[in-house]
């Protein structure tokens, strides 16, 4: 008798949200306008964090692409978007209330670098040209965190294939808003500002590379990174990008925010490894956020079948912090 195996990530049947359940929300959603009660709790929307703008939210919930699954039970909504990283408005987690200052509407990203012509455009005219879909990721934070998310947008592949890169373009650079008059966190002289993050050109047209807009069938609240982040589920955390606001392709690899402030302990490949500890702490067990359960860690957090290829031939570089 065969007996198909199951990866890592792959999510049981009878853990999918139904056809038909999806549709009928997705249709209720609409008709309330966004101010249905949050499942998570039975908190009321308006007592959830303020999402980044209205004016795509007609774009929600997305089509469930089953390809991409977990193993997991999803993190509670009303836990993952109020337990996030944003230096940029301050270096605790609780900063949801702080980050509704940050303006999104209008909100504008600049593509440069080693493209065929150098542009700017409306992140809504953006991601109207995009076909979204929502995908079921793993997201572990290099601070031994867990927590797994039904993020929406579109893959980064499509990004680069917008920007019209040329052939001797190798990386992708991103860089985030910097607007000290509004995140208090950007007036620490110490950090590096803007907040940068790169990636290669093979990882940034790996299939699991992904540009997010929405999360939980919605736009993406501010303290998520709105309008627009990007999901790197078999990296750490720090990778994922928050609110973007220009993209830059390069012939050399670029130096991104923690890596300047610290290289030996946040490097430029940072793809998640048990074997490989955080130079002050262990890595072999990550804490799910929601529960508080420790639970073992995956070599490149669960999605190695689909991205380990991606490193043949670095085997002399750090690729694991």
């Amino acid at each position: 008798m065969f007996i198909k195996p199951h990866r890592a990530w792959e999510l049981p049947e009878s853990a999918a949200t139904p056809e038909e359940a999806f549709i009928n929300r997705r249709s209720i959603i609409k008709a309330a306008g966004l101010g249905l009660a949050s499942a998570a709790g039975g908190m009321s929307m308006s007592s959830l964090p303020a999402f980044a703008t209205e004016a795509t939210a007609d774009l929600y919930p997305a089509t469930r692409n089953l390809a991409y699954r977990v193993s997991r039970d999803l993190t509670p909504e009303a836990t993952a978007t109020t337990y996030n990283n944003f230096y940029e408005f301050g270096g605790h987690k609780q900063i949801s209330r702080l980050a509704q200052a940050l303006p999104t509407d209008p909100w504008d990203i600049q593509f440069d670098g080693a493209i065929e012509k150098p542009f700017t455009i409306g992140f809504e005219d953006l991601v109207r040209k995009m076909s979204l879909e929502e995908r079921l990721y793993r997201f572990r934070c290099v601070e031994a965190w867990a927590m797994t998310v039904p993020w929406t947008g579109f893959p980064m592949a499509e990004l680069v294939k917008f920007a019209k890169p040329l052939s001797s373009a190798k990386y992708v650079r991103m860089e985030t808003f910097l607007n000290p008059e509004i995140a208090s966190g950007q007036k620490q002289t110490w950090y590096p500002w803007a907040y940068s993050e790169g990636v290669s050109m093979a990882e940034a047209t790996n299939d699991l590379a992904f540009m997010v807009t929405g999360v939980y069938g919605k736009p993406l609240p501010k303290q998520m990174g709105a309008p627009i982040r990007l999901a790197l589920p078999w990296k750490y955390g720090f990778k994922s990008i928050k609110s973007i606001v220009k993209v830059t392709f390069s012939e050399e690899r670029p130096v991104s925010f923690w890596e300047k402030l610290g290289p030996k302990e946040y490097g430029f490949w940072a793809n998640v490894n048990p074997e490989v500890d955080h130079r002050r702490w262990s890595q072999k067990t990550e804490r799910l956020i929601h529960t508080g359960e420790r639970v073992p860690t995956r070599i490149f957090n669960g999605y190695g079948e689909q991205v380990a290829h991606l490193y043949t031939g670095l085997e002399g570089q750090n690729i694991y912090y």
